[in-house]
């Protein structure tokens, strides 16, 4: 029986709830096929492997709470397990630096506690904390524009040895500075930005490589994201998008023969829409040209549940930082961080990055 994989969690919110739910969905349900993720196992570690140890967060309704009972607090959505079904859990919810976690838009729902502490007493609490718990893995679940709270977390990863799953964009695994001291502490790190199962950016860029495989020529693209959780409504800020956009375009660049000029491609998130709850909608657009210069264009209206696309991305993360503790891999996880993001540091086919990472699990 492979050990526990003790992972500490940054930011209580919908994607780590629909995480948690998850995987006690399928404890709750055996005979259901775990779906989505690359293997039941990966190099002898399932789901149920996975012990989440601790968590951080700002918010008032959750710093000083029990991980399951977190979870379920406002602005919270995700409700797969009923709270009285949830088992009890000793892991507690500590308190982490807002800094430039909390947006202009979320802050009345977020309602973060008064903090008496400096970031340097923060620091050393939760360094504590981390070694009391044994905690292996961190997993950043920020909002998106955290640029200054990714960074602490990730300066606390190399001062503990802690392995870095980073979901958003800002750029750590893929930054060259951040990835040296990464490799260099030879400690893993996975990102940047999670790329769902069946997600807007995974669909566009799969077409768009489709069309660019099969000879047509792309001349423009859109990808429009609306939402109605926390996270969208966030990202109604748009100094905190920047990184995002970068994120989610070069995602869809990278997969093109031809780069297309900034003004002729847009992706990005576009709209809060409150009753959308953590439902996504994404509308995508491909014009372009075949042969003897015949145009064609191509639309797709995707509809998703956020959270349930990011969370079966995160359990192979997870995992495959394990894998890489295991093996005293540090730095970026190149395959991991192609497959399962965004924005790694070296971009791939979506296919390469599958066999790399099968690659990746067998040793090789």
């Amino acid at each position: 029986m492979a050990a526990k994989i003790k992972v500490g969690l940054v930011g209580i919110g919908n994607c780590f709830a629909g995480l948690i739910q998850g995987i006690e969905y399928y404890r709750q349900n055996p005979a259901q096929e775990v779906t989505g993720i690359i293997h039941d196992k990966l190099a002898g570690y399932g789901i149920h492997d996975i012990d989440f140890v601790c968590g951080f967060d700002v918010g008032e309704n959750k710093v000083g709470k029990l991980l399951n009972d977190a979870i379920y607090e406002f602005p919270n959505m995700v409700n797969w397990i009923p709270k009285d079904s949830m088992p009890k859990s000793n892991a507690k919810v500590y308190e982490s630096p807002a800094l430039d976690g909390v947006g202009l838009w979320v802050e009345n729902r977020i309602k973060p506690i008064q903090s008496t502490k400096t970031d340097k007493q923060l620091a050393d609490e939760i360094k504590q904390i981390m070694k009391d718990h044994g905690v292996e893995i961190i997993v950043s679940y920020l909002p998106v524009g955290s640029d200054m709270v990714t960074a602490f977390w990730a300066q606390i990863c190399l001062d503990t040895h802690t392995a870095f799953v980073n979901c958003i964009p800002s750029f750590i695994a893929s930054d060259e500075v951040w990835a040296k001291k990464f490799s260099e502490k030879n400690i893993p790190v996975i990102g940047d930005d999670i790329k769902g199962q069946v997600g807007a950016t995974i669909v566009h860029r799969t077409l768009a490589k489709l069309c660019s495989d099969r000879g047509t020529k792309i001349e423009k693209t859109y990808q429009i994201n609306v939402g109605g959780n926390t996270d969208f409504l966030n990202m109604k800020e748009q100094d905190r998008l920047a990184s995002k956009r970068i994120s989610k375009t070069e995602s869809v660049q990278s997969q093109l023969a031809e780069r297309l000029a900034d003004d002729q491609i847009y992706v990005g998130p576009s709209d809060f829409i409150p009753f959308l709850g953590n439902t996504k909608l994404m509308f995508m657009r491909i014009e372009g040209r075949q042969w003897a210069n015949i145009p064609y264009n191509m639309e797709v209206r995707l509809e998703v549940d956020d959270k349930a696309n990011s969370a079966g991305i995160v359990v192979d993360a997870i995992r495959l930082a394990k894998i890489a503790l295991d093996r005293g891999i540090g730095g970026p996880i190149i395959p991991a961080s192609a497959y399962l993001m965004k924005h790694p540091i070296k971009q791939m086919s979506d296919v390469q990055a599958k066999v790399d990472c099968e690659k990746f699990v067998e040793g090789e």
